[in-house]
Formats: C-alpha cells, structure tokens, sequence
C-alpha cells in the first residue's frame, strides 16, 4: 500500500480561473515543488495551462506529477449540468495524457457567494429539489465514468451536501464515491476519521485539511459565511487544527488505502502571494511527522 502526498492551488488562494488577488500559475507551481509535494491538481479549469505540450512541459519540469482535475457545477439546475459535462469532456481528454490522474473532483455549488459571503438561494432542499440534486450528482459521475475515470464527489461547507446526515443520504440515493474533505467535514460539525472508517469503500480519494475550532465557534457564534471564515483563518495547515493526522493515517493504513491524499488550505484572498509557500512546507513537514 502506497499513500501519496500532493497539494491543490487552493493552498495558494486560488479560487477561480482568472483573480487580480491569485498567485499567477507558474510560480504556483515552482512553489507546490519547492514546498515538498509530490503531485498537483489542477484546481479550477484553466488556471493551470490546459492543453498540451504546455501543461506536461510545466508538471515535467517541476518533477510533478499530475491527480486530478476540478469541475463545479449547480446540481440543482439541469442546464449547469450539461455545461459541467461539457467541461468534463475536455478535462477528461487532458486527463488522458497523465496515467496518474484518475479522478476529477465534482464540486458543488455553494448558498452562498465565495467572494461576499451573500447567500444566494436557500440552504434547506425539498424532496423533489434533492431527487433533482442526486439525479445530477449521479449524471456528472456517470459522465467522467464514461471517460474511464472516477467522479469523486466533494462534500462543500455552504453546499446542500455538508454535514455527516446530509453525506450519508447522498451515499444512500446514489451510487458516487467521495473526494472526502477532512476540514470541511469538520467544519460541517462531523468527525472525519470514523466517518472514514465507516465510508472507507467509498472514499477513494482524500484532501488533506485541518480545522481551527476556535475560529469554528466564533463562526457559529456570529453566523459567518464561508467567505467570512476563511478571511479569519478558519482553515490552516494540516496538524495546526483539530484533526489527530497520525490517528488518520492509521485510519488510512487499516482500511488499505492505496492512492493520493491532496493537501488543500483555503486562503482566497492571500494577505501577500509570500504567504503560502511556508505554510505549504509546513503542512508538508506536519504530515511526514503523521506518517504521510
């Protein structure tokens, strides 16, 4: 068994394709290697050259190796869907170059905006909205599936899909497998390892990140949105928060699990574009003293 370590663009404050306030790609990149990673996803489509040669010649250089790509998408709205399985046709022919990225991460839309913290529709569902929401969820899988690869769905803090109740009925009605998040399931008030022990066998792919439950209670308290939270450093790296990544990696190690763990660490918007990088090394040297 084999677990591998490789980091997401969302520890450099990337948020979007294109942002005044992002880190530009390639020095993204020099520094996901600089900081001790072995791998990268591609984050959000675009951000990172998205064709070849110019994306092989860029991982090459770095000695990267490439995991996954990211496609987001309303699950709620079938015309967002069928531009997600558009998007998912073109990640999936690039995909096809790098033998190590077999998954591509379906997020969720969010109630509320990443970059005001305004909710924008409503956090609660009807039954007839959830059977919509899992019918697309299922649909989006079943496109990546059709490319040969896994469609890992990711449970998102202010999505529809967050807390350990709302994961489980997503797992009941569908037959998708997760990109598991271990700070935003804490984040969504679950706690990650048993809930992976339980949902081993369909948790093929993992991002690695930690929660500060200080930071947690003042949001609760205040009713914070994501956006709000993030800007107060409610996510930080791996061993700095609330999660035990030793008793995870033993966790990981029982159930055998074979593949790569992605460290991500919300940041948008980064104070100074010096700031990731040692928190990325950091992150990376709190994880190897974990057993990653």
């Amino acid at each position: 068994m084999a677990i591998k370590v490789g980091i997401a663009p969302d520890s450099w404050g990337v948020w979007f394709p294109n942002h005044e306030k992002q880190t530009p790609w390639s020095r993204c990149m020099d520094e996901m290697r600089l900081a001790g990673y072995d791998g990268v996803e591609l984050g959000p489509w675009g951000y990172f050259p998205n064709e070849n040669p110019a994306l092989k010649d860029a991982l090459a250089a770095r000695s990267l190796e490439l995991v996954a790509g990211t496609v987001g998408g309303d699950f709620l709205d079938d015309a967002s869907i069928d531009a997600m399985c558009g998007t998912i046709d073109e990640i999936a022919a690039l995909l096809q170059d790098f033998p190590t990225a077999k998954y591509i991460v379906l997020l969720p839309a969010m109630y509320t905006d990443l970059e005001t913290g305004e909710q924008v529709c409503d956090p609660n569902l009807t039954d007839a909205q959830w059977n919509t929401y899992c019918k697309n969820v299922q649909r989006a899988a079943d496109r990546v599936a059709s490319h040969g690869l896994i469609g890992a769905f990711h449970p998102h803090v202010d999505c529809h899909v967050q807390t350990e109740a709302q994961i489980e009925r997503l797992l009941a009605d569908t037959d998708v497998q997760l990109c598991f998040d271990t700070g935003h399931h804490v984040y969504g008030g679950g706690e990650p390892i048993s809930f992976y022990r339980k949902h081993a066998d369909r948790i093929p792919y993992i991002h690695l990140k930690d929660c500060d439950l200080a930071v947690k209670a003042k949001m609760d308290e205040n009713k914070w949105s994501f956006a709000k939270a993030v800007t107060e450093d409610i996510m930080v790296e791996p061993g700095k928060g609330s999660i035990d990544f030793a008793k995870l990696h033993d966790a990981l190690v029982e159930k055998g699990y074979d593949g790569w763990c992605v460290v991500e660490q919300d940041l948008f918007p980064v104070k100074s574009f010096d700031l990731p990088l040692p928190i990325a090394k950091r992150g990376r040297d709190n994880l190897a003293k974990a057993g990653f």
